[in-house]
């Protein structure tokens, strides 16, 4: 953890949830985060169908709303996708963009998750950038390399620490329960902070660790220097996981 810098525990909920599911998750994390003083802040990105749902079931609590993507311009002729304006429009303050699911089923390059970045930041929300290598790239010896160059290519000149989190999260660990050592978590965010003191927000950039984290491996990972909080996925579709994960900030 970085001194001064508050922690932000994101759930990225991915293609999961009908409306009861997704109500009853928010409404129980909306709840207990009422009555207690966490020491992060509380994120969920549920899928577009929930969105709205969701933005009223977390109402008056401090739980905030993400989106999971957007496209890179306004409005448009473009079938299928969903503008950031709307994304806030609809009461979002966060979005993902540039995950490595994203990346490698859509194609999506590290010019457009700028691109999105930018039309995030345009829209007055918070990008939550993603990046993280693959298996065979940390096999190669090329997991620094690879997380610098998504690094300076997919923020764009808006990019501040007030409008952008990193979140970096190994292609190999999500979602396969097998995680870094914390060697190796600490050595990619040392790194990632000496690329922000450089050019993007420098200690204030909140830099998130994500990839098969949950309530027993969260207070280790989250003790790691320059891990600011956690960007969570299976663990996020359960409110009692989800919960333990947000109080395991120090």
């Amino acid at each position: 953890m970085t001194a001064s810098v508050r922690p932000l525990i994101a759930g990225n909920w991915k293609m999961n949830g009908r409306r009861a599911d997704g109500v009853a998750l928010a409404t129980e994390l909306a709840r207990r985060a009422r009555s207690h003083d966490l020491a992060c802040d509380l994120l969920v990105c549920p899928p577009a169908t929930l969105l709205a749902a969701v933005a009223v079931a977390i109402a008056d609590s401090p739980v905030v709303l993400g989106a999971q993507d957007c496209h890179t311009v306004a409005a448009g002729a473009h079938t299928g996708d969903i503008s950031a304006s709307m994304l806030a429009d609809v009461g979002c303050r966060y979005v993902i963009v540039g995950h490595s699911e994203r990346r490698t089923n859509h194609g999506e390059g590290d010019e457009l998750v700028g691109r999105k970045a930018a039309a995030a930041h345009a829209a007055a929300m918070v990008a939550v950038v993603c990046l993280g290598e693959t298996e065979a790239q940390r096999n190669d010896g090329a997991t620094l390399s690879v997380v610098e160059k998504q690094f300076r290519g997919s923020l764009p000149a808006s990019a501040t620490a007030d409008n952008t989190v990193i979140a970096y999260e190994p292609v190999w660990a999500i979602g396969s329960g097998r995680v870094p050592t914390n060697a190796e978590i600490a050595a990619v965010h040392a790194h990632l902070r000496t690329l922000a003191r450089d050019a993007r927000g420098g200690d204030s950039l909140r830099l998130l660790y994500g990839g098969s984290v949950k309530a027993a491996n969260a207070a280790e990972i989250l003790s790691i220097a320059n891990v600011n909080g956690a960007l969570v996925g299976g663990a996020s579709l359960n409110a009692e996981e989800f919960w333990a994960i947000a109080r395991s900030c120090p």
